[in-house]
């Protein structure tokens, strides 16, 4: 299976975006602006600009060209505006949702841990990191996997509390997560402007 394994801070540098989106948090020597002058950058061409807004939403999502190509190509054909359908239905991966819901620290650890067979939906095992979900899915740690390390800091008194984006539920001191409704566009903090990825297809 391809895997994405570019270095995240430096991507996330050039790209523009902060390492927190990726679920990286605390500051790094590569945070250091060792030369000032060198973030006087040319003016970027329309069409660079467009591909750095593609490549913002693979590299966070961990998205290689052929599946990303196909989620546009499913976007363009769906009713609504093809850049937020787009966003709205990478955002419903299975990995995406395990981070979301706080079980996991990074998109990374979740398509490995979903990978590796450890959480469940409506009861079935899912292997599949790009599996979508849908309003009513239940989300869950399977039961052999509770007794990581992974899952065990997730309960207890000390249980980390996250910010969830309203699509999701989930309470404290559980393993079970569900889906809500679809997710909006407004429920992606990912500081990205779809529209141009579209102008970039539409070439």
């Amino acid at each position: 299976m391809a895997k994405n394994m570019q270095p995240i801070v430096k991507r996330c540098k050039a790209l523009g975006i902060s390492p927190a989106y990726m679920g990286y948090t605390g500051g790094t020597k590569s945070d250091t602006i060792r030369n000032p002058k060198g973030q006087m950058r040319r003016k970027q061409s329309e069409y660079a600009t467009q591909l750095n807004e593609k490549q913002k939403v693979k590299f966070v999502y961990g998205i290689l060209e052929k599946q990303f190509h196909m989620y546009y190509e499913k976007a363009a054909k769906a009713p609504g505006q093809t850049g937020e359908v787009l966003l709205t239905t990478i955002e419903r991966r299975l990995d995406n949702v395990v981070y979301r819901l706080g079980f996991v620290m990074t998109r990374r650890e979740a398509r490995q841990a979903v990978n590796h067979g450890h959480f469940t939906v409506n009861g079935k095992r899912v292997t599949i990191p790009s599996y979508l979900v849908k309003p009513g899915d239940v989300i869950e740690v399977r039961e052999k996997s509770r007794s990581s390390a992974m899952f065990k800091r997730l309960l207890g008194e000390d249980a980390p509390v996250f910010t969830l984006p309203q699509w999701l539920s989930r309470e404290k001191n559980t393993l079970k997560g569900t889906v809500v409704q679809m997710p909006k566009r407004e429920d992606i903090d990912l500081p990205v402007e779809e529209h141009l990825i579209v102008e970039l297809y539409s070439k």
